[in-house]
């Protein structure tokens, strides 16, 4: 009887923290919001300055280079937040709110990053904090963190059974927790989703990303999805070339920490000045380029992709820190845009098929990558999706370079 109500008791626990993080997640990005709003629409509108996006950036960048220097080099990789919780059950909270300003910062800058890596590391902790006061659930503080963690995944990405599954998907084996774990994984996670979406209505917040529709082909042109798997699979190539040159940067610069800033600032403000569609995330200008990309051409979009590749890992080892999911998410609907004007292809289908093998090569987890991707291509195209990531996930990829670097 007692077991069965401290069940019931950290079940309702469970709903409390879900709640908690929904709201965490929903006020940074109303901040975040209201922040690029101000200093990328209304400023700019009121002054006339050509290279107002260089000093932004490149102000932005010395500033961020100085918080880090006296609070650290936060927020860490989403990778990295994740790897820890899983070995430890337990993520360091004392710099909560220094990391929260580590992640806001650059996203203000408009960095080509994403929120996800900042906003994972702040709740984690937050979970590791609240696992520490409940002294009556000891055993169960681990699990609160990791419960904290895929509510986060679900609710930054818009998709609960990514948030679910992509913790505990693996390269080898994947193995779901007991009965009893799922049902508090998927009741936090659909808490801090539902709150998310409740306070968004209220207060008028639209999506993100919508999704797209899809009309059907020819059942001939779906073999189209070889070559433009291809496609984003050498995107992936790219971004893992990137990324190795970009932390070789890193580490010659490691202990110069405002320098490396100023100048990843001045590389994102130069990009942004010619090429505006590489700064920020990406999620609010893949609605742009679907709309626009006749008109833009297919190679200024894979110039576009390219660039937006290599300038989201700059900001990363520059310290403009970040998440990469989205970045690539929008790299590699402008490589199917630009695919589709190619072959003459349907555009929908192309963008969910050469992003699907972006993302699934830079994550290596083909489920979770057909889940989250879910939130913008429809669900006629999960088969060919689900192939994309797999072929993604088997053909050898610069992962294997970098793995044995370590």
């Amino acid at each position: 009887m007692k077991r069965a109500k401290n069940s019931v008791l950290f079940l309702f626990y469970t709903i409390i923290l879900g709640a908690i993080v929904g709201a965490v997640i929903w006020a940074f990005l109303k901040v975040m919001n209201l922040g690029i709003e101000f200093l990328w629409v209304y400023v700019p509108s009121q002054i006339d300055f050509p290279l107002y996006t260089l000093c932004v950036c490149t102000v932005g960048g010395f500033l961020i280079g100085l918080w880090k220097k006296k609070f650290g080099d936060y927020p860490e990789e989403l990778n990295v937040v994740i790897g820890r919780v899983k070995k430890t059950g337990r993520y360091p909270y004392g710099n909560v709110f220094s990391t929260l300003g580590s992640a806001l910062f650059p996203l203000l800058a408009g960095a080509s990053v994403g929120p996800e890596a900042g906003l994972t590391g702040v709740i984690a902790g937050l979970c590791t904090w609240v696992g520490d006061k409940l002294k009556r659930y000891k055993k169960e503080v681990e699990e609160l963190t990791a419960i904290g963690l895929s509510a986060t995944l679900g609710t930054i990405f818009r998709s609960p059974m990514f948030g679910f599954i992509e913790p505990i998907e693996s390269d080898r084996d994947t193995k779901l927790p007991q009965t009893s774990k799922i049902v508090l994984y998927l009741t936090a996670i659909l808490s801090s989703f539902g709150i998310f979406i409740l306070l968004n209505k209220l207060t008028g917040g639209g999506v993100a990303m919508e999704s797209m529709e899809f009309g059907g082909m020819k059942l001939a042109e779906y073999l189209y999805a070889i070559p433009i798997t291809a496609a984003g699979i050498i995107a992936g190539y790219l971004y893992f070339i990137f990324k190795k040159l970009t932390s070789a940067v890193h580490k010659k610069f490691v202990r110069f920490t405002v320098l490396r800033a100023v100048a990843g600032g001045l590389l994102l403000g130069t990009s942004g000045t010619f090429l505006p569609l590489t700064m920020f995330a990406g999620e609010h200008q893949i609605s742009e380029v679907t709309e626009t990309f006749g008109k833009i051409g297919a190679v200024m979009l894979i110039v576009i992709a390219v660039v937006k590749l290599l300038l989201t890992n700059i900001c990363i080892d520059s310290g403009l820190k970040g998440g990469h999911f989205f970045p690539v998410i929008f790299c590699g609907v402008c490589i199917g845009c630009a695919m589709s004007l190619l072959l003459g292809v349907n555009m929908v289908f192309c963008a969910a098929i050469a992003t699907t093998a972006l993302v699934g090569h830079t994550l290596k987890k083909p489920l979770a990558t057909v889940l989250l991707l879910m939130i913008v291509f429809p669900a006629r195209l999960i088969p060919v999706m689900l192939f994309a990531a797999a072929a993604a996930k088997f053909i050898p990829t610069p992962t294997v370079l970098l793995a044995k670097e370590k």
